[in-house]
C-alpha cells in the first residue's frame, strides 16, 4: 500500500504543467471589425482572381451568337449616328433588345476587337460574383458569402459567359445587381425596394428570359424585409411587383419588342430533346453546387444559427418558417431555367440558364459549404474536397464548350476576297463572316441553312430543301460556305446539289477540329 505522501505525490505530478482558460464571452466579436472585413475582401479578390484566370484562358474566334449580336450592334450604332437603313428588323427575333447590349457590345468591339467585347463580359461576371458575396454576407455571414462566391465563380456557366460576348453576362449581373439592392435595402425605408425595379426591369430589356427570375426577386422583398418591418414587408413586396410591372408594361407598349419576346421566349417553338437528356444534362452542368445549396437549406431550417459565439444562442433567430421559405426560393429558382428548358424541349442555352438560377442557390450553397466544414473549421478538408471537384467540372466543361465550333480564322482568309457589297451567299453560320468581313458585305446579303423560300427563273415558289435546290440549280449564289456541324441535314442537301453543277466549283477544303473531333470548312464559288 502506497503511503498518503506518496499518492498525493503522484496526483500532483499527473497534473498538467498549464491551463487552458475559459473564453470570456466578450472575446468572440460578432460584430465585423476591420480586420476581419479586410481579411475577407482579400479572399474574395483572390476567388474573382482565379474566376477570371479560368475565363481568359479560353480561345477559338468568334461564336456564331456573338457574331450575330455584334454585328446587330454596328447595323444599329450606324442606325442610330448616321441613320443607315438596318438590314434586317433584328427586335422582330432576338432575345433581347437589340439596342441595348449590342450596341454597347459593338461600341467596345469597334475600339478593341472581339478580345474587348469578352473582357466586358468578364467585368459584368467578376461584378456578378462581388455582389453575390455582397448579399449572401448581408443575408448569413462572411464565411458563407466566402464560400458561395467561390463555387459559383468556378462553374461552367459562370467562367464560359464570362468570355462570351452575349446578352447573358450583362443580364445576370442585372438580376444580381437588382438582388443586391432588394437585400441592402431590408431596413431602409419601404420604398426603397423600389430602386431594384428599374435594374430588373433592364435586365429583362437585355435578356427576355431574365424575367423568369423575376418572382425570386420580389419574394426576396418580403421575406428579407419581414424581420425588420413586420407587416409592412409585404407593403414592401407589393411595391416592388406594381413598380416592375408597370415598368415593363411601359416598355413592351412604347417599344416594337413584343415580337421579338413572343418569338424567342413566350411562343418559342418546342424541341425534340427529351426532359431526361435535359435533366442529365443539367445535372452535369449544375448539380454538384445545386446538392450542395439543397444540403445547406435542410440545415439552415434544422439550426438557424450562424455564428459560433455562445451570445448568438440569447439572440432571436429568425423562425423555421421564414427559413424554410428562404431556402425554398432561393434553391427552387436554380430549377426554374431546367423546367423550363424542358417544357420547350430543347437542350440550346440550357448550360447558361444554368448559370441564372445557380445564382440564387449560391447563397445556401455557402451555407451548405460552412456547415460541412463545421464549427471552428473542423473538417476544412471536405470544404476544399468539394471546391476542387467543383473546380475541375467547370473546367473541363468549360474547356469543351469553348471547343464546340470550329476555328473559323482560315475559312474568313479564303472566302474574304469573294465578297462583296453586290453578291448573294449560302453558309451554315453567316453571322461569322458577317462579323468579320462587314466592311465588305452585310447580313441582307447572306442566306442561312434553316430556312428558306425562292422563286425560281420561271416564276415558281419553293420552301426548305426544295428553295435551296432549286436556288443552286439556278446559280443563284455567288458563294457557298458549309461546315457541315451546324445543321448537317441541309448541309448534305447542298452538297448534293452542287455536285455536279456547271455553275460551282471548289474553292477549298479546310480541316478543322473542335471538341466533337475533325470536320470539315467546303468553299465553293461560283463559275457562271
Amino acid at each position: 500500500m502506497a503511503e498518503p505522501a506518496e499518492q498525493a505525490e503522484a496526483a500532483e505530478a499527473a497534473e498538467p504543467e498549464y491551463h487552458v482558460p475559459l473564453t470570456p464571452e466578450v472575446g468572440w466579436d460578432m460584430a465585423t471589425g476591420r480586420r476581419r472585413a479586410w481579411v475577407s475582401r482579400a479572399v474574395l479578390l483572390c476567388v474573382l482572381l482565379v474566376q477570371a484566370v479560368l475565363s481568359l484562358r479560353l480561345a477559338n474566334t468568334a461564336f456564331q451568337d456573338e457574331a450575330l449580336y455584334l454585328a446587330a450592334g454596328h447595323a444599329e450604332l450606324a442606325h442610330l449616328l448616321h441613320g443607315t437603313p438596318l438590314p434586317v428588323d433584328y427586335a422582330a427575333y432576338f432575345s433581347g433588345s437589340p439596342q441595348l447590349y449590342p450596341v454597347l457590345a459593338a461600341a467596345v468591339d469597334g475600339r478593341f476587337g472581339l478580345t474587348g467585347a469578352r473582357l466586358l463580359s468578364l467585368a459584368f461576371m467578376l461584378g456578378t460574383t462581388a455582389l453575390l458575396y455582397s448579399f449572401t454576407r448581408r443575408l448569413f455571414n462572411e464565411r458563407a458569402a466566402l464560400a458561395g462566391a467561390s463555387l459559383f465563380a468556378v462553374v461552367q456557366s459562370t467562367v464560359v459567359m464570362g468570355y462570351f460576348a452575349t446578352y447573358d453576362a450583362p443580364a445576370v449581373f442585372l438580376l444580381a445587381l437588382a438582388t443586391w439592392i432588394v437585400v441592402r435595402t431590408d431596413r431602409a425605408p419601404v420604398a426603397a425596394v423600389l430602386l431594384a425595379a428599374p435594374v430588373a426591369v433592364l435586365a429583362v430589356g437585355v435578356k427576355y428570359a431574365s424575367g423568369l427570375y423575376l418572382p425570386t426577386i420580389v419574394v426576396l422583398a418580403l421575406l428579407t424585409g419581414r424581420p425588420h418591418k413586420g407587416g409592412r414587408a409585404f407593403l414592401r413586396m407589393l411595391l416592388l411587383a406594381l413598380g416592375i410591372a408597370g415598368l415593363l408594361a411601359a416598355g413592351l407598349y412604347t417599344t416594337d419588342l413584343l415580337a421579338g419576346v413572343r418569338q424567342t421566349t413566350t411562343d418559342r417553338s418546342h424541341g425534340t430533346d427529351s426532359a431526361v437528356f435535359l435533366l442529365q444534362r443539367s445535372a452535369q452542368w449544375g448539380g454538384l453546387m445545386f446538392l450542395t445549396a439543397v444540403g445547406g437549406a435542410l440545415s439552415y431550417v434544422r439550426r438557424s444559427r450562424m455564428n459560433e459565439s455562445p451570445l448568438a444562442q440569447r439572440l432571436g433567430n429568425p423562425g423555421r418558417r421564414r427559413r424554410a421559405l428562404l431556402g425554398l426560393v432561393l434553391c427552387g429558382t436554380a430549377l426554374l431555367a431546367p423546367a423550363y428548358q424542358m417544357h420547350l424541349g430543347t437542350v440550346v442555352s440550357l448550360f447558361k440558364h444554368v448559370g441564372f438560377g445557380l445564382l440564387f442557390a449560391a447563397p445556401m450553397a455557402g451555407v451548405g459549404v460552412t456547415r460541412l466544414i463545421g464549427a471552428h473549421f473542423r473538417y476544412p478538408q471536405l470544404g476544399i474536397m468539394l471546391w476542387t471537384a467543383t473546380l475541375c467540372l467547370g473546367i473541363s466543361q468549360a474547356d469543351w464548350r469553348y471547343g464546340v465550333w470550329p476555328d473559323s480564322s482560315k475559312m474568313i482568309k479564303v472566302v474574304g476576297p469573294h465578297v462583296d457589297r453586290k453578291g448573294h451567299y449560302l453558309a451554315s453560320t453567316p453571322e461569322v463572316p458577317v462579323y468579320y468581313l462587314r466592311d465588305r458585305t452585310s447580313q441582307r446579303q447572306w442566306q442561312g441553312v434553316f430556312a428558306m423560300e425562292y422563286t425560281d427563273r420561271k416564276g415558281t415558289y419553293h420552301s426548305g430543301d426544295a428553295a435551296y435546290r432549286s436556288a443552286l440549280r439556278d446559280g443563284e449564289f455567288d458563294l457557298i460556305v458549309l461546315d457541315g456541324l451546324t445543321n448537317p441535314r441541309v448541309d448534305a442537301v447542298v452538297a448534293g446539289a452542287v455536285r455536279g453543277n456547271p455553275h460551282y466549283r471548289l474553292l477549298a477544303d479546310l480541316p478543322f477540329r473542335n471538341s466533337s473531333g475533325t470536320g470539315h470548312y467546303r468553299v465553293w464559288t461560283r463559275t457562271s
